[in-house]
């Protein structure tokens, strides 16, 4: 059963700033490895939250979801209400746009999904795991969190992914020609991991070691920087957890363990 929805919504008000194919890289993975529970689902509700000052990454969101689940819907939210109005010239079957915030009104319905992309960025990292269990709360059996940063354009991206138990895995992804090294992506770390690139924490020593792997596959390079990220994945799985294959490094992607990655003490 869902939670009480509480007469105001949950959080404050972000930037807003957003920009079309934003978030393609974060839409391109939900949908390779979320694709078959949005199908299996009786209603495969989506929720775009904090979609910002224009609706694009809605709109895009269920362009790319119905390629994988054809009866996929989503719903944006924002907790600006005049963003929400903005939005609804924007609605059609299966997308539209309600105001709200953390607390995710959906009423009669958990969502399959919620993508929180560049939400969470103006908030304490102490608020981070109250923030995280509010939403996987609201899931729905087999349902999934996705939440993380990207840049402007969307060239680099990491995201946390979480199932109701919690995280999973962390996805670092990016354009590659535009990319001097793996560490490059540390300015994106979500807000759980951003304060912790320092010595003596793991999400350090990965990009240290990611850096370490870019270097030596660098004989590589001449035949692209495609070839030269995955020969550096490759060499990271000695010592990581790395979780996906060829076919998603071939993209400029790859996924680590949660537990490889998480916070010291946490």
């Amino acid at each position: 059963m869902a939670p009480r929805t509480p007469s105001r919504p949950v959080g404050t008000v972000t930037r807003g700033t957003t920009n079309p194919n934003r978030l393609r890289r974060m839409d391109r993975w939900i949908a390779a490895f979320h694709g078959a529970a949005l199908r299996r689902a009786a209603d495969p509700v989506a929720v775009d939250l904090g979609y910002g000052g224009a609706p694009w990454t809605a709109v895009e969101l269920l362009l790319r979801l119905r390629t994988v689940a054809p009866h996929a819907r989503v719903v944006g939210i924002e907790i600006d209400p005049a963003r929400v109005a903005g939005a609804a010239p924007y609605e059609r079957p299966g997308l539209s746009f309600r105001h709200g915030g953390f607390e995710v009104p959906l009423a009669g319905a958990d969502p399959v999904l919620i993508r929180a992309a560049n939400v969470l960025r103006q908030y304490d990292e102490e608020q981070v795991a109250a923030v995280w269990a509010r939403l996987c709360a609201r899931l729905a059996p087999g349902g999934l969190l996705v939440e993380g940063t990207c840049d402007e354009i969307g060239r680099r991206h990491v995201w946390v992914a979480l199932g109701p138990e919690g995280p999973r895995t962390v996805t670092f992804a990016a354009r590659l020609g535009s990319l001097a090294q793996p560490s490059d992506l540390a300015e994106r770390l979500p807000k759980a991991l951003i304060h912790r690139n320092v010595p003596g924490e793991p999400v350090h020593a990965f990009l240290r070691d990611f850096d370490r792997a870019w270097a030596a596959a660098a004989p590589y390079a001449s035949y692209g920087a495609r070839q030269r990220w995955i020969r550096a994945v490759r060499d990271l799985t000695a010592d990581w957890p790395v979780l996906d294959g060829t076919s998603r490094w071939r993209q400029g992607e790859v996924t680590v363990r949660w537990e490889a990655l998480a916070p010291r003490g946490n």
